[in-house]
């Protein structure tokens, strides 16, 4: 991987750093990461990188892409504390770059991979941060999987307005499995984020890894979600439900390859402070689209393929409007 200082895309300011916007990277030549999405999770990572002298790139829509030059990234970390970056930022990629990571919602993805050509990324490495399982598939149709390595990340981090992250977890760790990736570009990323205090490890199983975190994710999503309350209220008022809703999607993904712990996936619940809430229950109290396909659709798919019944996550997904 490539690391240097980052450069502002756009007309730079040397009285005040500031920078405006391009509707494309420029340098041809240049290398590094790309960030597409830089929202909660992106913002993040992105600053987290940059700090660490990688040269880095926030693609995003106009308005986004302008208050990123102009103010660059700031986050308010409960892990880190405050990092400040300025911002290169472009509508488009239009420059190589050793890896691109993906932090847009699954509702999202297809519009916003117009912003990376395949031909524009060349060899770059693209590493997914989406909830469910689907989006593997697209982006291997789109860029090859030799160039799609699986991962996924354990983080709370919100964007409260464009380049304003509040990451309010003590750790922001990622899993990647290398999938079709060759051994020393999979290792290439690792140190790249490990670099950047992204706590990183790479497990030898796609299917386990991606399970792990859908297992977990989804009971969590789709009862507070349908239930509009935080985890402490559906762990209490709705215990019955949860615990079923845990063994029907642990039978589906034993039977998808990925065995799992019901019984070890409660006891996290049970640890999660009662106030915790999914994101999705966040963007469906701010009147977002929701990924209810993305995480429960992915679970009633992959029940369908493997003949398992899912009848509570079918049920929960319907009523959610999936």
């Amino acid at each position: 991987m490539t690391a240097g200082r980052p450069r502002p895309s756009g007309r730079d300011d040397p009285d005040d750093g500031r920078t405006t916007v391009t509707e494309t990277t420029s340098g041809r030549g240049r290398r590094g990461a790309a960030v597409l999405g830089p929202g909660g999770v992106g913002g993040l990572v992105g600053a987290l990188l940059a700090r660490s002298g990688v040269d880095v790139t926030f693609l995003a829509g106009e308005a986004t892409a302008a208050a990123l030059a102009e103010q660059g990234v700031h986050v308010r970390s409960r892990q880190v504390g405050e990092v400040h970056v300025p911002a290169r930022a472009a509508t488009r990629l239009d420059g190589p770059v050793d890896v691109v990571l993906v932090a847009v919602k699954q509702t999202a993805l297809d519009e916003a991979l117009d912003r990376v050509p395949p031909e524009v990324l060349g060899d770059g490495v693209v590493v997914p941060f989406l909830n469910g399982l689907d989006h593997l598939d697209v982006l291997r149709a789109r860029y090859g999987a030799e160039r799609v390595l699986p991962a996924t990340i354990r983080v709370e981090s919100t964007r409260v307005a464009p380049g304003e992250i509040e990451h309010t977890s003590a750790f922001t760790d990622v899993d990647l499995a290398p999938g079709g990736v060759p051994p020393e570009r999979v290792e290439a990323v690792r140190a790249l984020l490990d670099g950047a205090g992204i706590s990183t490890t790479v497990h030898p199983d796609e299917t386990a890894l991606m399970w792990a975190k859908l297992g977990f994710l989804a009971p969590f999503a789709l009862l507070t979600t349908t239930h509009r309350a935080p985890i402490g209220e559906v762990r209490t008022t709705h215990r019955a439900e949860l615990e079923a809703l845990v063994r029907e999607v642990a039978a589906v993904a034993a039977a998808s390859g990925a065995p799992s712990d019901p019984a070890r996936t409660l006891a996290f619940y049970d640890r999660f402070a009662p106030e915790a809430k999914s994101s999705m229950l966040r963007d469906a109290e701010a009147g977002r689209p929701l990924e209810v396909d993305a995480i429960g659709g992915a679970i009633v798919r992959a029940a369908d393929r493997a003949g398992v019944d899912a009848p509570l996550t079918r049920a929960l997904v319907a009523g959610l409007g999936g």
